[in-house]
This record gives structure tokens, C-alpha cells and sequence, in this order.
């Protein structure tokens, strides 16, 4: 009894009980207790505050039990409102979300031009005609994140890797002096994982992970319902792992990195330089990587023997990376986000699963689901709204930042 008293006493207790409510639906609060493990009085108390802060509601309906009918809770989709701003080549998305991590709306604009000042004002406008346009009560709003690729800087609110000299050093302090509320940073595969786990109400039993593929590749692990930050939140950057000995040199400073062989613009670049395939696809000097990519790959499921001979080696490194990662954390759900995996999603799929099935270590002892994001181009920005939503609603999974009055 008194380990649990201790449990309670923190700040994970409450992040607990969400977890429980988010993942299993309506659900009583003798249900509450027999899932956590926490004393009917302390999950009384959480259940009380949780009510009071408008994160979760009564449903109004009850199960019979023969005594007392049980009171059913929910989370409440209306509760606060999360921000994602995605930071890509060439463009910036903004993705509202609701409590449970449902999209309420988005909105895209190309990458803002000019310095400093400039830039960040671009974003904030974009933010705020975003949360216009949908209505939003400002006052609703629990945050935002700014989710890029590449080193983040969580501490200092920057992302070293991307145009600093547009964005300026700080922008996260610059976007939250704008905006007028909490602003955080994050790696695009932390914000996907934290994004997938919540939106698609994984139980927090689950050992989860998230490969993205954008213009790079890396990945993000969720543990007890907690993203898996690293020394300086920047855990997970798969494709900076050597894939081929003495290889490539990468400007990341290691060599024969990952991403330099199997993400799309190295796929890209094989493409263009295989004699006639360019042509054959319809694939012009002028079309963009992302457009050469989908295109590539649409060919290859539509059973082109010379695209999927440029698209092979890629999926079969991905799925070598896949068997990595499910090794290393002995994961049982793995999910594919990220724009890489809007066209040729199910061909990478099929390889990771077959390849899991062959090489995965625990494979006599569990299986493990390997799915694709139900919205893969958008799920950065998604999860970064989900990343903020859940340090306002369940503090003690990352950062914590404080509900709007």
C-alpha cells in the first residue's frame, strides 16, 4: 500500500490515468483502479481534478452491476486544442488538433522567406490565421510545437539544422513572445511517434515505435506511454546509423549513413542517373524529389521491373533498420509515417514484415504489428500538436506545460 501512496504522490499518477482513459474509451473508475493499480481514493481524487481542469467528462452513461451503476469517463475532445508547425523543404504546414488528437483543420504555406524577424512573424501569422479560420478560442489553445528534421535544441527552444538564419536562434522564445503561449521544439520522428501512440489510442502497455521517412530517416519509441527523449532529445536518428562499412561520407560526420542509400532523395538520385528510366517514368530535370519519388514508386506497384530494381535496395535497408530497432527494444508495434510512405508505404510494409518474420529476435515469443500511418504526410505536424497536448493533459510524459485558464 505504501508504494502505491508513492506512485500517487507524483506527477506520473496523473499521466496514468489518462493514459487509461485515452486508450480504453469510456470506462468506470473501479475500472480505473484495477488498471493502475492506485487506491480508490487517490483515483477519486485525480478522476475529481481531471473533471474540474475539463480534460476528461462523465458520459452519462452507466453499467449496471448489480449494485451502484458505474459512472462511465471519457476524455473530453473539446478539453484544449494543440498546434503542430511543420517545418519542411520548402514549405510550412499547421495542423490544429482536439484533446484526442483528432484534425480540426490544417493549412499550408511555402516556407517563409526573409531574415530573422521576418520569418518567425510568417509562422506566427500562419498560426494565428490558422486558428481563425477554424474558430479556435485562443484561449483554448495549450500550445505549440515547431517540429523540423535534424538536431533539435529542446532546452533553448532552436533547430540548429534548419535555415538559422532565417528562423533566427531562438525560435521558440520568438514564436511564443508572438503567439502568447507555450511553444516547444521537437525532431520530426519524436513528434510522429508521440502523434501515431496518441491518435490511435495505443495502451500504454504497448512497447511502440514510429520509423519516419521524410528527406531523411529516424525514429521515435514510446515507453510506458513516454516518448524515449535521449540525453539531449535527440534519440532515434536512425538514419545516421553506418548501413554500409567505410561507406559515404555524411555531413553528419559519420560515414556510410543510412540515409544516404535508401531515403528518397538518394533514391532519387539513382533514378536520374540509371540511363533511360528518368525518361520512361516521366520524370523531368525540373520535377521535385518528393514528385520523382511518388512517381517512382507508383510504377513499382504497378509492377515496373525497372522502378522496383532503383526501390529495392531501399526497402531492404529500411527493413534491415526495422529488424534493428525491434532488436533493440524488443518493440511489438511498429508504424511507417512520414511522406515517404505515402505512395510506396505498402511496399515497404510487406519487406519489414517478411524481413521481421525471418530475423526478428524475440519472433518465437511474440509477433510484431507493423502498420502505416493513416495520414503519413501530415503526421509530423499532427504529432506535434499531440507532443504538446500531451505535456498540458498528462504532465510527467516530457515537458510540462500548464493549462489555459
Amino acid at each position: 500500500m505504501a508504494r502505491r501512496e508513492t506512485v500517487a504522490s507524483g506527477p506520473g499518477s496523473r499521466a496514468l490515468v489518462v493514459d487509461v482513459i485515452r486508450s480504453s474509451g469510456p470506462v468506470s473508475r473501479v475500472e480505473l483502479v484495477q488498471a493502475t493499480g492506485l487506491t480508490q481514493p487517490t483515483i477519486s481524487n485525480i478522476v475529481r481534478a481531471l473533471i474540474a481542469d475539463g480534460v476528461v467528462r462523465e458520459t452519462g452513461d452507466t453499467v449496471a452491476t448489480g449494485g451502484k451503476p458505474r459512472t462511465l469517463l471519457a476524455i473530453n475532445s473539446e478539453a484544449s486544442y494543440g498546434i503542430g508547425l511543420h517545418v519542411g523543404m520548402g514549405t510550412a504546414t499547421c495542423v490544429v488538433t482536439n484533446t484526442r488528437g483528432g484534425m480540426v483543420g490544417r493549412q499550408l504555406i511555402a516556407a517563409p522567406e526573409g531574415t530573422g524577424e521576418v520569418g518567425v512573424a510568417r509562422l506566427s501569422q500562419l498560426c494565428r490565421d490558422t486558428i481563425h479560420a477554424l474558430g479556435v478560442d485562443t484561449r483554448a489553445v495549450a500550445g505549440l510545437t515547431v517540429v523540423a528534421r535534424g538536431l533539435v535544441d529542446v532546452g533553448h527552444g532552436r533547430l540548429p539544422s534548419v535555415a538559422p538564419a532565417t528562423l533566427g536562434p531562438n525560435l521558440g522564445a520568438a514564436l511564443a513572445e508572438q503567439l502568447g503561449f507555450p511553444v516547444l521544439v521537437a525532431s520530426d520522428a519524436a513528434a510522429a511517434a508521440v502523434g501515431e501512440y496518441w491518435v490511435r489510442q495505443v495502451s500504454r502497455d504497448r512497447l511502440f515505435g514510429c520509423l519516419y521517412m521524410g528527406t531523411g530517416i529516424s525514429s521515435g519509441v514510446v515507453v510506458d506511454g513516454a516518448l524515449h527523449r535521449g540525453a539531449s532529445s535527440n534519440a532515434g536518428q536512425i538514419g545516421h546509423v553506418s548501413a554500409v562499412h567505410n561507406g559515404l561520407a555524411c555531413p553528419c560526420g559519420n560515414c556510410g549513413c543510412l540515409d544516404l542509400y535508401a531515403a528518397p532523395p538518394a533514391v532519387v538520385t539513382w533514378v536520374r542517373t540509371t540511363p533511360g528510366l528518368a525518361d520512361r517514368l516521366g520524370i523531368t530535370p525540373e520535377e521535385t524529389s518528393w514528385r520523382a519519388f511518388d512517381i517512382l514508386a507508383r510504377a513499382a506497384l504497378y509492377g515496373d521491373d525497372g522502378a522496383m530494381a532503383v526501390l529495392a535496395p531501399s526497402t531492404e535497408m529500411l527493413a534491415t533498420a526495422a529488424v534493428t530497432l525491434v532488436n533493440l527494444w524488443d518493440l511489438d508495434t511498429l508504424v511507417l509515417a512520414g511522406p515517404g510512405f505515402a505512395v510506396a508505404g505498402s511496399l515497404y510494409v510487406k519487406e519489414i514484415r517478411r524481413r521481421l518474420a525471418e530475423r526478428a529476435f524475440p519472433r518465437a515469443i511474440h509477433d510484431v504489428q507493423v502498420d502505416l500511418s493513416n495520414n503519413p504526410r501530415e503526421s509530423v505536424a499532427i504529432g506535434g500538436a499531440a507532443l504538446i497536448l500531451q505535456g498540458s493533459v498528462s504532465p510527467g510524459h516530457g515537458p510540462e506545460v500548464s493549462l489555459n485558464s
